[in-house]
């Protein structure tokens, strides 16, 4: 099998980067760039120039959605962010000529610690941390809607954030089903989501992303959360909305099976999903009486995501065979969400 996985050259060229960086922050040393493999949106890689390193955030090579990888938002969020209570990195310069390594892209400070996906760091793996990182993910989250997005710049594009999220995944829900599967749940839950819409009165800023592996924790304990990244979705819209996100990848599923593979959070030790909804209404000062429906909302837009990858897979298109895993995920999914709704 071929490997098509872009080289550092496909994605950098150190030495027109060094040439750019002398122009924008001054002096003279050469950039050497490092590859760093994480997640599936935007491409990282650590940059080292002199005595100092950043991180370097670019667009994936290959054609793109026009509205997808925006490198230019990120920088404009960390940017209005750094310096308030948000726990954020510093950005360092944000560059839109596609001349200099072929895509736009931006330098952040890089940050040192532990980003947790599958497995606990020795340093933080006992209770007393465990449990004090989703107490930290909950500050962490309450002090970004807590920020006055309006006097820091951001703008916000208008209309019912919750509008538009059901009318963007409910279209993507209806271009999945049936296409190789039925699925009627999943258009169920799209119906009773939109029949049961709270009316949102709160507009802050929401990270759109926000889960355990997106977060970076100070390198020894106790547990402390020092940076957030991935700030590529990231809107002004309903606050409630990033704290189901997290709820959809946290802790042990109610109808958990011994075959289902668990996320790290399920842990003993772990605050619960009641814990850190009642951390965030006390640190927050939001209402908890509509979350089920925020929750079941993560659960749905992540179910319709995963089953537009298992029809790739299904066709012959999709990127990576572990799709075929989506067969099962996603009716238990679609199960979790329904739980939900009767206990609502």
């Amino acid at each position: 099998m071929t490997d098509t996985t872009p080289s550092i050259h496909d994605l950098v060229d150190p030495d027109k980067l060094t040439s750019y960086l002398d122009s924008a922050l001054g002096g003279h040393a050469n950039a050497t760039v490092e590859a760093h493999i994480a997640g599936f949106s935007n491409v990282t890689c650590f940059v080292h120039r002199g005595d100092t390193s950043y991180v370097l955030r670019r667009p994936p090579p290959g054609p793109l959605l026009p509205t997808a990888h925006d490198v230019a938002r990120e920088f404009r969020y960390l940017d209005a962010l750094h310096g308030t209570s948000a726990r954020v990195p510093e950005p360092v310069v944000l560059c839109e000529d596609t001349e200099v390594i072929g895509a736009p892209f931006y330098l952040m400070e890089k940050k040192v610690g532990h980003v947790i996906r599958h497995e606990m760091p020795a340093a933080l793996d006992t209770p007393d941390d465990r449990r004090r990182i989703g107490l930290e993910m909950v500050d962490a989250l309450a002090e970004i809607h807590a920020v006055d997005w309006q006097s820091v710049g951001l703008t916000t594009r208008g209309g019912n954030y919750l509008d538009r999220q059901l009318k963007r995944w409910t279209s993507q829900a209806e271009l999945t089903v049936g296409k190789v599967r039925d699925l009627p749940g999943l258009l169920s839950l799209s119906g009773w989501l939109a029949s049961n819409k709270p009316s949102s009165s709160d507009v802050t800023v929401v990270h759109g992303d926000f889960k355990l592996d997106n977060v970076m924790f100070a390198p020894d304990g106790p547990a402390t959360l020092i940076g957030v990244f991935d700030w590529e979705m990231a809107t002004i819209g309903d606050p409630l909305a990033d704290l189901g996100w997290l709820m959809h990848i946290w802790g042990r599923p109610d109808d958990a099976t011994d075959d289902m593979e668990l996320p790290v959070t399920a842990l003993e030790g772990f605050a619960s999903r009641d814990e850190l909804a009642e951390r965030y209404a006390e640190r927050s000062g939001r209402s908890m009486h509509d979350f089920d429906w925020y929750h079941v909302l993560a659960l749905w837009k992540l179910a319709v995501i995963l089953e537009g990858l298992y029809v790739n897979y299904k066709t012959g298109t999709a990127s990576n065979p572990a799709s075929d895993a989506f067969e099962i995920q996603v009716p238990r999914l679609i199960a979790r969400a329904e739980t939900l709704i009767a206990r609502s």
